[in-house]
């Protein structure tokens, strides 16, 4: 099984900011080419900075190299990535079980038109409970919430 060779850890500021905040960004390139090459660098430095340090993340590794990670708040995913050239290896999720494990149920938002995202999200048993029509910086792209409860 492939994947018997990854390990989910914690996160160590000193040697995973950058690379993390690189899966970050190529995953989010192609999972939300809508927003723009330029507002995705832009708030790169947010990732690095912000939301790395402030969260609970784990990082899913690979013969040692990170290749994936999820950011928990409590029990709200702030968000979950995954490089693109690993996608469809179940890294994923194996990031949600460890996450559902450790926390008992989860929520998220996820933007509508990462068809993928959803997708996954719902043949994970993810929920939808509400939408709304722009994200947080008041950009008109609509997100949905969803919820999974171990």
């Amino acid at each position: 099984m492939e994947n018997q060779n990854l390990v989910v850890r914690p996160f160590v500021a000193a040697t995973d900011t950058k690379k993390l905040s690189g899966i970050w960004l190529d995953a989010s390139l192609v999972a939300h080419p809508f927003i723009g090459e330029s507002r995705l660098l832009e708030q790169r430095q947010l990732i690095e900075e912000k939301y790395l340090p402030n969260a609970e993340t784990w990082v899913a590794c690979r013969m040692g190299e990170p290749v994936g990670f999820i950011s928990l708040m409590d029990t709200f995913i702030g968000g979950i990535f995954v490089a693109p050239d690993q996608h469809g290896r179940g890294i994923g999720r194996k990031l949600i079980t460890h996450a559902v494990d450790r926390k008992g149920e989860l929520s998220l938002e996820v933007y509508t038109e990462n068809e993928q995202a959803m997708r996954f999200y719902t043949a994970l048993g993810f929920y939808e409970v509400s939408r709304r029509a722009t994200d947080d910086e008041g950009f008109p792209f609509e997100n949905a919430r969803l919820r999974l409860k171990g």
